[in-house]
């Protein structure tokens, strides 16, 4: 029987999982946190990830220690700490900011199909990673990523496109991502083997 199955996560030990859901043939490192999360199919993460308020697309190759939707602390307030939103922590009569978390939990990260996260990336909230992209390690992603596009530094720049834009758009409308599992299958050897193009000229 194959390690990863279409009815449920393959979640390594010591995982913490809140308000997610996850499709077809999702596998989660060890010591990961995900919470108000979505995965598609195929995607996974390695371990001790913390992702949080982000639509993951399908086939994404998320690396250890990355942190996708890094909440912020009110900068506009009195006080950057948490004691005046996690008030219940520290008086008993006192409750938690509502209001504060509910605005964090929409503040909503997309990352795209058949993209690729760096070691230890970070990505800020409402940031969209476009389908194909990479985030090189260590980058902190603070704005929209084009799809087929490779970023790089502190804070992330496009280093140049994956693809060129033809290939992109061509590759984009294929969408080889929505294809069935079997198709995927048939297909596996001129995944392995072809070039982009190549594989287009094949499949479009």
């Amino acid at each position: 029987m194959t390690r990863l199955r279409s009815d449920k996560p393959f979640l390594h030990p010591d995982c913490q999982i809140s308000n997610s859901s996850f499709g077809a043939f999702v596998e989660i490192g060890a010591g990961t946190r995900v919470a108000n999360s979505e995965f598609g199919d195929y995607s996974y993460c390695d371990r001790t990830c913390d992702i949080e308020n982000a639509r993951i697309g399908k086939f994404s190759n998320i690396a250890s220690f990355t942190r996708i939707g890094a909440t912020d602390h009110p900068m506009d307030k009195a006080s950057l700490h948490h004691f005046h939103y996690r008030s219940a922590s520290y008086w008993d009569d006192a409750e938690d900011d509502a209001e504060w978390f509910e605005y964090r939990a929409s503040r909503r990260t997309e990352i795209g199909h058949d993209t690729w996260i760096g070691h230890a990336a970070i990505i800020k909230p409402e940031v969209t990673i476009g389908h194909g992209a990479v985030v090189a390690s260590g980058a902190i992603v603070t704005k929209d990523v084009a799809p087929y596009t490779i970023v790089a530094g502190v804070t992330a720049e496009p280093i140049r496109r994956r693809f060129s834009m033809d290939i992109s758009e061509r590759m984009t409308a294929l969408a080889w991502w929505d294809w069935s599992h079997d198709r995927l299958r048939e297909a596996l050897s001129d995944f392995r083997t072809l070039k982009a193009e190549a594989f287009l000229e094949k499949y479009e």
